[in-house]
Order: structure tokens, then sequence, then C-alpha cells
């Protein structure tokens, strides 16, 4: 039994649970299971141990569940803290670092938020809230003054906590980050990290996968993407698998998460890459719309494979992304 981590590699919040827990030594595979996961179909298994669904989720082989980025961090250096990001400081500056994480979190995530995404906020305008957020950046600047890190000449955990956040404020206008006045040591603090490995390594597999995790819970077609165009114009998808249509069939063939590998070299080996699209189906909804799902066995090998009796729903596919293989 291992822990399971569920992330998404592009939010801040996971980005800097993976940097602590690569920090203490942890290697996917081998210490932990990472599940990347897709925003728009959060696997059911994440649902039912964390209803909140908010990344990173940390499981642990007793089935406790760790559900805050900065506790997931705190529990990785438990585990190992061998460059000191925790352990090793003074209880005040352990105070100081608890301090900036809470400002970071709090009035800095309120208004990178509304910055970066004003039109999520009705009545909210993007400009004042840059204002606020530099206002605080430029506090966090004089901090780095002294020493290039926040609490000196060496990073801490409030380094690798608030990094994350200040990338994502630079990604909103990249220019305006780079030219603006009276930041130079903040700046060179974010250039820092945006060149530096750790970084690399957790925005690449195995610490970030480029394609969700495959849930036991879901069903799985493969589909070429002019048929799966043709039938979003349609309203419903209609083909069985390569070559042949539900109405010769009489089932549209599915997949279970293991299966896929195997479907993909047998009938679609020679389909161009991008070409080739993995639909995630969801069976509580094929259910909800009354159609069969029987698990039968395919001819010649006797392995066992869902088919579905009918022609497949638009709304029952969660994603429909281009296959790749591990």
């Amino acid at each position: 039994m291992q822990p399971i981590l569920y992330s998404f590699r592009r939010c801040p919040y996971a980005m800097r649970a993976r940097l602590a827990l690569a920090a203490a030594g942890l290697r996917p595979g081998l210490d932990l299971q990472l599940r990347e996961i897709a925003l728009k179909a959060k696997p059911p298994e994440l649902l039912q141990a964390s209803p909140k669904a908010t990344v990173p989720v940390l499981v642990q082989p007793d089935g406790a569940v760790i559900e805050e980025s900065l506790a997931v961090m705190h529990w990785a250096l438990e585990q190992a803290d061998p460059l000191g990001w925790w352990h090793g400081w003074s209880a005040g500056d352990q105070a100081v670092m608890q301090a900036l994480i809470a400002e970071n979190d709090g009035p800095f995530k309120h208004h990178l938020d509304r910055f970066k995404y004003p039109d999520r906020y009705p009545g909210e305008t993007a400009e004042p809230h840059r204002r606020e957020a530099l206002a605080i950046l430029r506090r966090w600047s004089e901090h780095l003054a002294g020493g290039g890190w926040l609490l000196g000449d060496r990073a801490a955990l409030a380094d690798w906590a608030l990094l994350p956040f200040v990338r994502q404020f630079r990604l909103a206008d990249p220019a305006g980050f780079d030219g603006e006045p009276g930041l130079a040591p903040l700046q060179a603090w974010l250039a820092r990290f945006l060149g530096c490995p750790e970084l690399a390594a957790v925005m690449e597999p195995p610490w970030a996968e480029r394609s969700p995790w495959r849930s036991p819970g879901w069903l799985y077609h493969l589909a070429l993407r002019p048929e799966w165009n043709a039938a979003r114009g349609e309203g419903s998808y209609r083909r069985s698998t390569r070559g042949q249509s539900l109405e010769e069939v009489g089932f549209i063939h599915l997949s279970a998460a293991h299966q896929l590998e195997a479907t993909a070299r047998r009938f679609y080996a020679d389909v161009p890459p991008g070409e080739l699209l993995l639909l995630t189906i969801d069976p509580q909804r094929l259910a909800g719309a009354g159609l069969e799902v029987r698990q039968e066995p395919a001819p010649g090998s006797g392995e066992r494979f869902p088919h579905l009796y009918g022609p497949l729903p638009l709304e029952a596919v969660l994603l429909a992304q281009p296959f790749l293989a591990p």
C-alpha cells in the first residue's frame, strides 16, 4: 500500500505539494501513486476520499486523508527534510513563514484570482486587484532584498509555498510583470524558480502526467476524430468500432481502463497522433439514460469487454481527449 496523491499539473496548490514531496525524496510509482485528474471529470475515487475534490488530496495507506496543500507539504517534510525547508529554523522564523503563507493563501490569492480571471467575478475589474496584489509583492520583495530568499540566504518552506502563486501572477501578464519597477529582488527570485530543476521535475512525468489517470469506475471508447466530430453535430455517437457502425454490430465496443492499450495496438496502431481520441464515459449517466451495458466475452480470447447496447449520448462523455499511450 502506498499513499495516493490526486494532483493537477497546473494548479499552484498541487504544484507546491509536489515540490515538497519531491524534496522529501518521495518518487511516484515507488513511494506513492500519483493520479493526475481533469478538472472537468474528477474521478469517483477522489470524490469519495474528499467530497470537496480540490487538489491536492493525499490518501494515506490507512485511509486518512490530507486535503490541504500546506498540510501535504508538512506531511512530506515530516517524512524527510534533507534541504531544511522547515526543520532547523527558529520558532520566530517559522512564525514568519506561517505569516507569509497566510498572506499568500488569503489576500494575495483573492486578488490574483480576480486579476487573472475577472470574468468569473461579476462586478469586478482586474486593475484594482492587480494593484493590490502588487502591493503585497512589493512587501515580499523587501524580504528578498536581504539575501535572495524570503528568510535570508537559503530557501525555506515559505519560498516554495509562495513561488507557484507568483508564477501564476506573472503568467497573467508576463511583459507587465517583467517591466514592473521596484520589484528587482522578487523578479530575480521568480526567474531563478522558473529555471530551476526542482520546478522542471514536478511539471513533467512522472510528477505531472499529460493525460488524466484512468479510473476503473469509468468506461472508455477509442474514437477517430472525424467520427467524434460528426457525432457532436448529430447529437449522439453511433460507431461500434473502427470501420463498423452500431447498426452493423448491434452494440458499441467499450473498454475498461486496463484494456485500452491492447485495444489501441490491435485496431488503431496506424492512426496518426492526435487523430485517435479517448472518450471517458460515466456509466451512471448511461444507466440514467436507460441504456444497457453488458460484460461479454470477445471472440477468440474469452476476455470480457463492456458493450453498450444503444447509441452513446454526448452527455455521458465526460472527456474527449487525444489518446496517449503510457
